[in-house]
């Protein structure tokens, strides 16, 4: 019965709305060093922590650099370690790696990171990490000074190269109640989920805490929490509209326009001015026998075009999404114009809606 209602609700699962209070992922940051190198490591002369690593993992072994030898090591690099522990991971399973250069290496290619520990925010070892190092940049050096980079080599990942040593302590099983927080706050989504779940498990099941978060009843016994927390996940429930919003990126010149943006009576005009300068310089020189030299004389034209169908158009009371693109793409506006009249729109109070610069 439970699945016949789940199957006819339209909307969103709760897993993609929302998460488990307590189920989360753990940053692990570790120190190590990738050798095997093709002369693209670190230049032990401006990375002095490079030579003492590699001292001190020799030392481990027996082997003692004499304390006035700095060896000149072209294929060794010392690297950041970072990975992610996922929640409930068990000692022997294994996460993916990260490598990345600290020093001047210009390439980890080919390289195999050496045994090295990955520390907790609370010190302590969660993971083991070695393997060979997987690089999908490369760079290529020319006699001349140049040079030909593609992606970043001087960062990679080795899949599967850390082993969980230790597990994180969690509390999932001991808590009372389960709290889903969602991704994004909003009361309206926070209320029908609390609907939702009440419709399919019984009356004050669920109760909303706040705008993001929502306390769920569940079973004590862990099979049956863990049933419970299976059938909830793939609850569907329609999320609420998020705000009004127009997002604009200065850098790249991306606007994106939410589907609840209104605007208010306003006229926007739109001209363009271009502005053409020109570099056309000429060479003088004397007659022929005459005394002088040639020389070049610079010369700059400018030209200022305005076109003479300058256009406008006007925006009538609560006109949607579809109104304004219509609209600016009539008068063949650019993204960076866009940009310019969506301002001017939010700076005369006729934009209703938020205007986010990032």
């Amino acid at each position: 019965m439970l699945g016949e209602v789940m199957a006819d609700q339209q909307g969103d699962r709760v897993k993609d709305l929302a998460t488990v209070g307590g189920v989360r992922a753990n940053q692990l940051t570790g120190y190590g060093l990738v050798v095997g190198l093709d002369g693209t490591g670190d230049q032990t002369s401006q990375t002095p922590f490079t030579v003492q690593s590699v001292k001190n993992m020799l030392s481990t072994y027996g082997i003692e650099v004499p304390a006035n030898v700095n060896p000149q090591l072209r294929n060794v690099a010392a690297v950041s370690l970072t990975a992610e522990l996922p929640p409930f991971a068990k000692p022997g399973q294994e996460i993916d790696v990260t490598v990345s250069s600290l020093g001047n290496a210009t390439s980890l290619r080919g390289g195999t990171l050496v045994m090295a520990p990955l520390l907790g925010a609370d010190g302590q070892v969660y993971g083991m990490a070695q393997g060979n190092v997987v690089v999908s940049g490369f760079g290529i050096d020319g006699q001349d000074g140049s040079r030909v980079t593609v992606n970043v080599p001087s960062a990679g990942r080795v899949p599967n190269g850390a082993t969980v040593e230790r597990e994180v302590p969690n509390n999932f099983q001991e808590q009372e109640f389960i709290t889903l927080h969602l991704n994004d706050s909003d009361f309206t989504t926070a209320h029908r989920l609390t609907e939702t779940i009440n419709d399919n498990f019984g009356a004050n099941t669920a109760l909303p805490l706040d705008a993001t978060s929502v306390r769920v009843e569940a079973p004590n016994d862990p099979t049956q929490r863990i049933a419970f927390v299976s059938v909830l996940e793939n609850l569907r429930v329609e999320p609420g509209e998020g705000p009004a919003r127009v997002i604009v990126n200065s850098r790249t010149g991306t606007v994106v326009i939410g589907s609840n943006v209104r605007v208010g009576p306003a006229a926007v005009s739109h001209g363009a001015l271009t502005v053409r300068i020109r570099e056309r310089p000429f060479v003088v020189q004397p007659s022929p026998f005459a005394p002088g030299e040639t020389i070049v004389v610079p010369r700059t034209e400018i030209e200022v075009e305005e076109p003479e169908d300058a256009s406008m158009f006007l925006f009538d009371p609560g006109v949607g999404l579809d109104q304004i693109v219509e609209a600016v793409n009539e008068v063949g506006a650019a993204p960076g114009d866009l940009v310019a009249i969506l301002e001017a729109l939010d700076r005369a109070g006729a934009l209703r809606a938020q205007l986010v610069v990032i």
